[in-house]
């Protein structure tokens, strides 16, 4: 219990910088640089638990993650070639950044199934609320279409993670 609902804190924590805490809307290189790290710290959560995860599922489902938000960042960065828009750090993707090594080091030291829980919990609660984003900050506060249309795609892909990973979290109890 105390493993899932620190999880629910640190993933509610991660999307609270000041751009989206205060209402702002983000710009189009502030939208593609806070998207492209939360794909970059989930594919680090997931290359940590295809090393320390001791359960099967969780380290396929670690696979998934590494080889989903791979391919999704890669199809961000072509667009931002295209577009030439030079994504824009901003105190989200800061938040998110600092938040996400927190974890990660909090994981690091759990081992067993202990982690696993703890990892597959963080994954819910992470996809949660980067989902949650997107539906209500980032994807209607994208100008460009062909981002809006990244982001749409990128989601439907999040949501199916968010269900994987709750349906890995149900059978490891």
């Amino acid at each position: 219990m105390f493993v899932r609902l620190s999880a629910a804190i640190a993933a509610a924590s991660l999307l609270s910088g000041a751009a989206l805490a205060q209402g702002a809307k983000p710009t189009d290189p502030q939208i593609a640089h806070i998207a492209y790290t939360a794909g970059v710290l989930d594919i680090n959560a997931a290359k940590q638990a295809q090393s320390k995860a001791s359960s099967k599922e969780v380290k396929a489902f670690a696979d998934d993650m590494v080889r989903d938000h791979e391919a999704v960042n890669k199809q961000a960065l072509d667009l931002v070639k295209k577009l030439k828009v030079t994504p824009e750090d901003n105190d989200t993707s800061r938040s998110l950044s600092k938040n996400a090594a927190d974890k990660l080091a909090e994981l690091g030291k759990l081992s067993g199934a202990a982690y696993d829980k703890a990892y597959v919990a963080n994954e819910v609660a992470y996809h949660k609320a980067v989902n949650g984003a997107l539906e209500t900050q980032l994807i209607p506060s994208a100008s460009n279409a062909e981002l809006k249309s990244l982001l749409q795609t990128g989601l439907k892909i999040f949501q199916g993670h968010q269900q994987h990973a709750e349906h890995v979290a149900a059978a490891l109890k």
